[in-house]
């Protein structure tokens, strides 16, 4: 009885500790959560905790509790990557992020590596799906598609003006400026001025000198928020009056912030906001009075994210990630505070895009900065 006692107890022991690591789900979520883009690392991990906040309180998945690893990748690629690294020895399986095209693409290689996978909600690069992973998604637009649409817009309300370009050398930014460029000169509108800038510079006196110089009539801007903001700043200081126009990289209340009063009438590109949605009403209210958080940009995109994988783990009936993974290939959609939400081949939102209440959402629409009922200068679709 005593040697038969000890290998059965072996084995409940075994089952118990097997049972127990299972009871736990463990995602990630990782973005810029210091330094100048940290408004935006701040979006990610507020939508994803509150997103598994709310999964976990009606039961989990499979009736297990989701486990969050927060990373902070200071949207730098070598930070990336020891996140992503650091989440492989965690035993992480889901991740939600990067913010950054330059830190997505580097990191998801990592993922793709070790059976890991991500839904990035903001990486706009093409390359980040192009290269056809199979781990790989993202529920945001393309740098081509949105560069396209800033094109046209350009064209049709400066035709005949002039003109400038500046970027920030990044995968993001550059990647979108050269998208522009190449719509609006296909509709007829050549750039007087084409330039790239450090992100991490301060001072941008020269640039402005030669802004000046080239007299534009606008001054388009592939960059993120923080460096677009001093940049605007630091034109409206030196008298350069043309109005900025950007994507969505600078869709945060920031960019106003740093930029000052001279941000008004800056145009920019961007999705549909989530937040007008009639059915978000409840959810955006949570953000606001239970985490004093607004959910500008891409936290209902990161909500979204744990949201879709929830759905496609239960049609897998599996916690495999790759499982998981095939079903999000399979051209099902999902329903989000988004809307509908399906993904191509390649890990791209459909070309259905997003249908809400039935009807199918642009995938990149025109806003406008300007002050708001309560005084501050905010965006407002057009």
């Amino acid at each position: 009885m005593r040697k038969a006692f000890w290998p059965m107890l072996a084995v409940a022991a075994s089952f118990a500790c097997a049972t127990g690591a299972a009871a736990q789900i463990k995602f990630g979520v990782a973005g810029p959560l210091t330094g100048g883009s940290a408004a935006f690392g701040a979006q990610l991990k507020h939508g994803v905790e509150q997103a598994v906040e709310d999964i976990n309180a009606a039961g989990g998945i499979f009736g297990q509790k989701i486990q969050l690893s927060v990373g902070d990748d200071r949207a730098d690629p070598k930070e990336g990557v020891s996140v992503a690294n650091k989440f492989v020895g965690d035993g992480v399986k889901f991740v939600i992020g990067h913010f950054n095209s330059g830190v997505t693409i580097p990191s998801s290689d990592v993922y793709q590596e070790n059976g890991i996978l991500m839904i990035t909600p903001a990486a706009t690069n093409p390359k980040v799906t192009d290269r056809n992973l199979w781990n790989v998604f993202r529920i945001c637009g393309r740098d081509d598609q949105q560069g396209g649409v800033a094109g046209s817009i350009i064209a049709a309300k400066f035709k005949g003006k002039r003109v400038a370009v500046v970027h920030d050398k990044t995968t993001y930014g550059q990647g979108l400026a050269d998208e522009t460029r190449k719509a609006m000169n296909a509709k007829g509108v050549k750039e007087v001025f084409f330039e790239g800038v450090n992100k991490d510079d301060k001072d941008f006196t020269a640039l402005v000198s030669k802004l000046k110089a080239a007299n534009p009539d606008l001054v388009y801007w592939g960059g993120l928020h923080d460096t677009g903001g001093i940049i605007l700043r630091q034109m409206r200081d030196q008298g350069l009056k043309a109005p900025m126009m950007g994507g969505d990289g600078i869709t945060d209340d920031e960019f106003a912030v740093i930029a000052g009063p001279g941000a008004e009438g800056t145009l920019m590109t961007f999705s549909p906001d989530p937040r007008t949605n009639p059915q978000n009403k409840n959810i955006v209210e949570v953000f606001r009075k239970k985490r004093g958080f607004e959910p500008q940009a891409y936290t209902l995109y990161s909500y979204a994210a744990v949201q879709i994988y929830k759905q496609a783990a239960e049609q897998a009936k599996s916690l495999d990630p790759k499982k998981v993974a095939e079903v999000m290939h399979s051209g099902k959609a999902f329903k989000t505070v988004l809307g509908d939400i399906a993904f191509d081949k390649k890990g791209d939102v459909s070309s259905d895009g997003y249908v809400v209440a039935g009807k199918k959402k642009d995938r990149y629409v025109l806003y406008t900065w300007k002050k708001g009922p309560d005084g501050k200068i905010s965006y407002f679709e057009d």
